[in-house]
């Protein structure tokens, strides 16, 4: 078959199939566009989830029908002023969109210039079919209608009005998001579902659209590295979701889904999120435009760092630096469900009585002293005329209460001078009630303690190195010979963190020690993950990570375990350390070591509020 010239209509679809994907992939074109034309306020209204029709109006600078004319033609673009397409500073620079667009939907261009009069154009799947004056304030405003309405092959991929919703509004979301300084509002079948206002922080911006609660349940991101910048808000990692979607990445003020960043992301948290939890957080990246290439994908949403290494440390010791800074703060309020299992006690006089059986049943079985063993059951002085009350001071004399004070050498500290307060009890061998100056803070000991036991053994390992256990006999482990070749150029760096390696020939390496804390691990596979992990990112990042989940396993074995029972001093030393420990609001796998029932919540309880 010989070599033809493709017809320009179908060109354009071609196009169409890498830019326009589905309603959410037109309307995030639209919006850059309307975004780089320099509005101050962008709306978007959607009908069936854009299936049927959406619509951008904008405030931009408009267009004049030349131009409009021109940007519906393949390879058009105002945003690249000479040839430099490595410095672009706009979100979009193909010239593609809208021609692409026009090709699979029937597409209509309202726009006005300041100062001019507005004109009007219609393309229907590639035909000019209507063009003329129209009335509308200054700005552009564009309705796409019928998308693949002619093209069922592409049509019949769409999924329900709900999901296509769903991706567009997270479209709309993620660039508001981006841009602070721009109101957005999104209607969807004459219902308003977004609005924000411009002029808003960052900050304020993300909180607004992601939780309210991000506020105070996060930590600002500031942290700069050979010219690369790193900003943004990062949620406390007991402030999780069980799915990704609530992670928005940005580079140079463009949203992109990139698996470097996610990947960096994952590394920093390793350690105070269980597997299956993903924190909430938004990261603006600033990076120099030499350094990185927003090219790479047609709907510019992945890129590629010059030195990825530099930007993934960035990112994980930037948010690690963050996290430090929280101490031992945790996502504090209890949920809506636990609070609600709560109930006011029924006060009756037959419930009393069957409460009072209930107690003497259980007077078989005496409580043990959650502090002092020794001491004598205490019985409570209650009114003996009634009977209802004799019937209850017999059971009572009869039944040692769970938990009692333990008498004190020193006087207690007082509650105002610590966040975490001061122990005033043990529940179930396994929480310890603590009262602070605003309410009552409960701690999972074993979580806790788990918590300080793991910094404990980080910090030794960062003060004193990691000690190295010689093979009895050398393993080796083959590999290609590129994995091998980025392997050897880190030996040095492997030893100093206890893995020493040797070359062995083209395909192999030669394993001769491993890090003692591996104890015996499997130098096969940790060899073969280190490899992959150099292959993906350049960094010997897998040693690290296997290194803080053997001292979590380890740290876990050697900490307070649930059923211990402590004393007063014991409880307020483990407080004390939580104060002024880095990560202590969350045990290894991410779950909140201590949570807060403010002095509100309990008055609320007892219905005082």
């Amino acid at each position: 078959m010989s070599i033809r010239r493709l017809p320009e209509h179908l060109v354009n679809r071609i196009a169409a199939g890498e830019v326009v994907e589905r309603p959410a992939s037109a309307l995030k074109e639209l919006v850059e566009n309307a975004i780089d034309a320099g509005a101050t306020r962008i709306a978007v209204r959607l009908w069936a989830g854009g299936i049927d029709g959406l619509e951008v109006t904008d405030d931009g600078i408009g267009m004049a029908p030349a131009d409009m004319a021109l940007a519906l033609e393949r390879h058009a673009t105002s945003k690249l002023p000479d040839d430099a397409i490595e410095a672009v500073g706009t979100l979009g620079f193909r010239g593609e969109a809208l021609p692409s667009i026009a090709s699979v939907a029937r597409l209509t261009i309202e726009s006005r210039v300041r100062g001019a009069e507005g004109w009007r154009r219609t393309v229907d799947n590639g035909a000019v079919v209507e063009e003329g004056p129209a009335a509308l304030p200054p700005g552009t405003r564009v309705k796409v209608e019928a998308l693949f309405g002619r093209v069922p092959a592409r049509a019949k991929f769409l999924r329900s009005p709900r999901a296509e919703y769903a991706a567009c509004l997270d479209a709309v979301r993620r660039l508001a998001m981006a841009r602070p300084e721009i109101g957005f509002s999104l209607e969807h079948d004459g219902r308003r579902t977004l609005a924000v206002q411009p002029g808003e922080s960052a900050p304020e911006r993300v909180a607004a659209l992601t939780d309210r609660e991000l506020v105070r349940n996060s930590v600002a991101v500031d942290h700069e590295r050979e010219g690369i910048r790193l900003g943004g808000v990062a949620g406390l990692p007991t402030f999780n979701r069980g799915v990704a979607d609530h992670q928005y990445l940005f580079v140079n003020g463009r949203p992109v889904k990139d698996r470097l960043l996610i990947g960096a992301v994952r590394g920093a948290y390793q350690e105070m999120l269980a597997r299956d939890r993903h924190p909430v957080l938004a990261l603006f990246l600033d990076v120099p435009a030499s350094e990185v290439d927003v090219n790479v994908h047609p709907a510019k949403t992945e890129v590629r760092f010059r030195e990825p290494s530099l930007v993934r440390g960035l990112i994980v010791g930037g948010l690690r630096a963050a996290l430090d800074s929280a101490g031992h703060r945790s996502a504090q309020q209890p949920s809506a469900g636990a609070l609600g299992l709560w109930q006011p006690g029924d006060t009756s006089p037959s419930r009393m009585r069957e409460g009072a059986g209930g107690w003497a049943s259980s007077a078989a079985t005496p409580a043990r002293s959650l502090f002092s063993p020794t001491a004598p059951p205490t019985s409570y002085a209650v009114p003996a005329s009634d009977p209802l009350w004799s019937t209850v001071n017999d059971a009572a004399r009869d039944f040692a209460p769970a938990a009692r004070a333990e008498s004190a050498i020193e006087p207690p500290p007082s509650p105002i001078l610590h966040p975490l307060g001061v122990a005033r009890g043990q529940v179930a061998l396994t929480y310890i009630v603590a009262e602070a100056e605003d309410g009552l803070i409960l701690v999972d000991q074993h979580a806790a303690h788990e918590r300080l036991v793991l910094e404990r053994m980080r910090r030794a390992v960062a003060e004193g190195g990691v000690a190295s256990q010689a093979l009895l006999l050398p393993e080796v482990v083959e590999l290609d010979e590129p994995a091998c070749d980025r392997l050897e150029a880190r030996i040095p760096e492997l030893a100093e963190m206890g893995l020493e390696l040797e070359r062995f020939g083209p395909r192999a390496v030669l394993v001769r020690a491993v890090p003692a804390l591996l104890g015996k691990s499997d130098a096969q596979g940790l060899v073969t993950d280190l490899a992959d992990e150099l292959t993906a990112y350049d960094e010997a990042l897998s040693l690290k990570e296997r290194l803080d989940h053997v001292a979590a396993t380890m740290a876990c074995h050697g900490s307070v375990r649930a059923g211990r029972q402590l004393s007063v001093a014991e409880m307020n030393a483990l407080l004390r350390e939580m104060e002024v420990t880095p990560h202590s609001g969350q045990c290894n796998h991410g779950r909140p070591t201590w949570v807060k029932l403010s002095n509100l919540d309990i008055e609320k309880l007892f219905g005082r509020k």
